[in-house]
C-alpha cells in the first residue's frame, strides 16, 4: 500500500470515527445539547479536526441521514429482479420493517428524532440529497408499476404511495419505541408482521 492510498484510508478511518460519535451523543444526548466540542472529547481528537471533515453540527447529521438511506436502498435494490411489482411491493414493506428492526439506532435518527435540519433542507433545494428521493423513489416506481397492471384503480400515485410507506413507518416506530408492550395485544410478540400482513390483504383487493 502506497502513502497516497494509506493516508486516503486513515482519512476515511477518522471520518467514520466522528460519524460514529456523532451518532452516538445524538441519541443518547439529543442533537440540541450535542456540540463539536462533545464530538471531538467522545472520539478523542480536537474540535478542529472535526472541522477538517464537517463544516458544523448540521453537516454531520445530514452524513448520517445519506448513510442511513444508503443502506436501506441497497436493500431495495436487489428486488427489483422480481417482475410481478405487486409481489415486489409485498417484499419492500417486509424487508424495510427488517431493517428498522435491525438498525433501530440509525433508523431513529433517520425519522424520530427531533433535530435542527437547515442542512437537509438546503439538500433537498439544491436537489442533491439523492439517497431519501431515490429511497422514496424505489417505492413510487412500484406502486406505479402496480397501477400500469390495474391494480390501485381510481387513486393517486404519490399521495397512495405515501400512504403505504407512513402506514409501515408508523408500525415500526410503534415497535422500536416499545409502545407496543403497554397494549394488551393477544400476540403482542407477532403483532407486528400480523399488522403489516393484514396491511397486505388490503392492497390485494385495491
Amino acid at each position: 500500500m502506497n502513502s497516497v492510498t494509506r493516508r486516503a484510508k486513515e482519512k476515511e478511518a477518522l471520518k467514520a470515527l466522528i460519524l460514529k460519535g456523532a451518532k452516538k451523543l445524538f441519541l443518547e444526548k439529543g442533537i440540541e445539547q450535542t456540540t463539536l466540542r462533545n464530538i471531538a472529547d467522545e472520539i478523542d481528537y480536537s474540535v478542529g479536526t472535526i472541522y477538517v471533515y464537517f463544516k458544523d453540527k448540521n453537516e454531520i447529521l445530514h452524513a448520517l441521514h445519506s448513510i442511513g438511506f444508503q443502506e436501506l436502498g441497497s436493500h431495495f435494490a436487489p428486488l427489483f429482479s422480481i417482475a410481478d411489482p405487486m409481489e415486489r411491493l409485498k417484499k419492500m414493506g417486509m424487508l424495510y420493517i427488517k431493517f428498522a428492526l435491525e438498525n433501530s439506532e440509525m433508523y431513529d435518527l433517520m425519522f424520530n428524532v427531533k433535530a435542527p435540519i437547515e442542512s437537509l433542507e438546503d439538500c433537498v433545494e439544491k436537489t442533491d440529497w439523492d439517497e431519501g428521493a431515490n429511497t422514496f423513489g424505489a417505492l413510487k416506481q412500484t406502486v406505479s408499476q402496480c397501477m400500469e397492471q390495474g391494480y390501485f384503480a381510481n387513486h393517486q400515485l404519490e399521495p397512495l404511495s405515501f400512504m403505504i410507506w407512513s402506514t409501515v413507518h408508523g408500525m415500526c416506530c410503534l415497535k422500536i419505541r416499545n409502545r407496543i408492550s403497554g397494549v394488551k395485544f393477544q400476540n403482542a410478540d407477532t403483532i407486528l408482521y400480523d399488522g403489516y400482513n393484514e396491511m397486505i390483504k388490503m392492497l390485494d383487493r385495491f
